[in-house]
């Protein structure tokens, strides 16, 4: 409980939010350098996946290397770059861009070999070509999987950034470092904390952006989809039968039941 209340104290002054290497500042850096690492991954993984999933050839093949890399922990590449001469943020976005290849590269050739075959011979009979499909069909019904894909590799990016700490980077891992290296394990419990709000937030936003970008009528579909779902649940729900309720017996002029009998002289 004492690091619990010392990480709030931490968290409520307002001289660590401002000035060099605030929560602001350091906020920034982590944004921007998870901005980085997500762009170079989407330049290598999103044309990747398309290619693969529009050819249906070889995407087995290209996910499993891919995923490959997260047998790699970002700390030891960390650390391998370090050793090269790479420090810094310049080093943390090259490492986690890697950690963001997979999640983008396989949701990118599952939404785009998914679609279905039907689908693709149409747009083939009406004279489209290969790069058209791909672009003008393909792509478009592919957007909710590759956003996915995007979101899940971005969230991990953000996660994973504070890392740059420890190779002479900038980012609210800083924080965590610094708590730790002084013993104030309350500062380090307040930048974990920061990170994992930024996460929550940035997650909440992509989910956002994700609905936004799918297709009109994929999110028709979707809203069909759910109403018959619905309606098909209410239809098979078994329907509860009410109990026989027995009929009040009558009764004879003077208040006794009657039962048919004839009454007692």
């Amino acid at each position: 409980m004492d690091i619990l209340s010392e990480a709030f104290r931490w968290l409520n002054d307002p001289l660590n939010w401002t000035g060099r290497r605030g929560v602001l500042e350091l906020a920034s850096a982590h944004l921007l350098v998870s901005a980085a690492a997500v762009g170079l991954a989407l330049l290598v993984a999103l044309p990747a996946g398309l290619w693969l999933g529009h050819r249906r050839r070889g995407a087995t093949v290209g996910v499993v290397v891919a995923n490959t890399t997260r047998a790699l922990p970002t700390l030891a590449l960390l650390t391998l770059l370090a050793a090269s001469g790479w420090f810094g943020n310049v080093a943390t976005a090259i490492a986690c861009a890697v950690f963001a290849v997979p999640p983008i590269l396989a949701n990118a050739v599952t939404g785009v070999g998914g679609v279905d075959d039907d689908i693709r011979d149409a747009a083939r009979g009406l004279g489209m070509s290969g790069a058209r499909v791909l672009w003008s069909v393909e792509m478009p019904l592919a957007t909710p999987l590759i956003a996915a894909g995007i979101r899940t590799g971005a969230v991990q990016v953000l996660a994973t950034v504070p890392l740059a700490a420890l190779v002479g980077g900038t980012s609210l891992g800083t924080i965590v470092v610094t708590g730790f290296a002084t013993q104030r394990y309350g500062q380090a419990l307040a930048g974990g904390i920061l990170v994992a709000g930024l996460c929550l937030a940035v997650e909440g936003l992509l989910a956002l952006a994700e609905r936004g970008v799918a297709p009109r009528g994929l999110r028709a579909l979707d809203r069909a989809a759910a109403a018959d779902s619905r309606a098909a649940a209410r239809t098979s729900a078994p329907r509860r039968r009410r109990a026989p309720v027995a009929a009040p017996p009558a009764t004879g002029s003077n208040g006794a039941a009657s039962n048919g009998a004839a009454p007692a002289p």
